[in-house]
């Protein structure tokens, strides 16, 4: 079969018309990544990129695996952090002039994500939404939101019902406290505890109060919770202070050790606090 000269010419003119369309480059995300928060370490490590992870700060203790340096989440040090050639750093906006470290960062083509404290839930999802975003993560991020959800769901569900029950919340030996305004504060408010330190917070305190003695004596909570148990403060030091063996709490022996770290960190072990809370509010006396 012969095919004219006619066609072979409008066969090569058809082909030659088809619009190139150039493959488009793969999104390139940070592969050497520094985190120098604890919280956002153990995002990241959720969110299955913890094998970019190069450096974490020196509180970043969980998990095992990440790799704890020298370098300070309160006073990073440009150069340190320089020398590991990360091509993402996320730094807290409470540490030590945060914005002036970023800049410095910035100036060095170091790209940069501000953390900002969350003072609840929405604000722990939406690091997580961004984390996930900045990583090519944001499948996993929205499952692990949801694995928070449901474990937050589930865990007021299956607590005790009835009268809110005051309690105290104990940072340290000093008695500073954390108010329901607070992220932590509002665990708790989720299961209808009355938090005493409420009442004693002033507009300067950002929602942590250093309580008096003799105002935790008059209050009489019924529950006492340790955050500062990592720190050497048992239940029976508590019970010898002078004054509070009058304490409900303490007289009731519902004086609680709260688990090491996970109250002073938002990320996704706050679903562990849900379940360690709602376990210890069935035991109380």
């Amino acid at each position: 079969m012969k095919i004219s000269k006619f066609k072979v010419v409008v066969l090569a003119l058809s082909i030659s018309l088809i619009p190139f369309v150039p493959a488009q480059a793969a999104t390139k995300y940070p592969s050497k990544i520094i985190s120098l928060s604890p919280s956002a370490t153990e995002d990241l490590f959720a969110l299955g990129v913890g094998k970019f992870v190069i450096a974490v700060d020196d509180n970043s203790n969980y998990p095992s695996e990440a790799p704890i340096s020298k370098l300070s989440s309160f006073n990073p040090n440009v150069e340190a952090i320089a020398k590991y050639k990360p091509d993402l750093v996320i730094i807290q906006n409470t540490a030590t002039k945060s914005a002036a470290v970023v800049k410095q960062l910035q100036s060095l083509k170091i790209a940069t994500y501000i953390e900002k404290t969350p003072s609840d839930l929405d604000g722990l999802f939406k690091e997580l939404t961004d984390l996930g975003g900045l990583t090519g993560k944001q499948t996993k991020a929205k499952m692990v939101i949801n694995t928070i959800k449901v474990a937050r769901l589930t865990a007021i569900a299956g607590a005790k019902k009835g009268v809110p029950v005051t309690f105290y919340h104990e940072l340290d030996n000093t008695l500073f406290s954390a108010t329901s305004s607070t992220f932590i504060g509002k665990v708790y408010a989720d299961f209808n505890l009355k938090n005493i330190a409420d009442a004693a917070s002033k507009s300067d305190d950002g929602g942590y109060p250093q309580l008096q003695n003799e105002y935790v004596i008059s209050q009489n909570p019924k529950i006492i919770f340790m955050a500062d148990a990592q720190y050497g403060e048992t239940a029976a030091k508590v019970g010898a202070r002078a004054g509070w063996s009058s304490i409900a709490a303490v007289k009731n022996a519902n004086v609680i050790e709260l688990p090491a770290d996970i109250p002073s960190r938002w990320g996704p072990r706050i679903a562990d606090f849900y379940r360690f809370i709602a376990d210890a509010i069935k035991t109380i006396n």
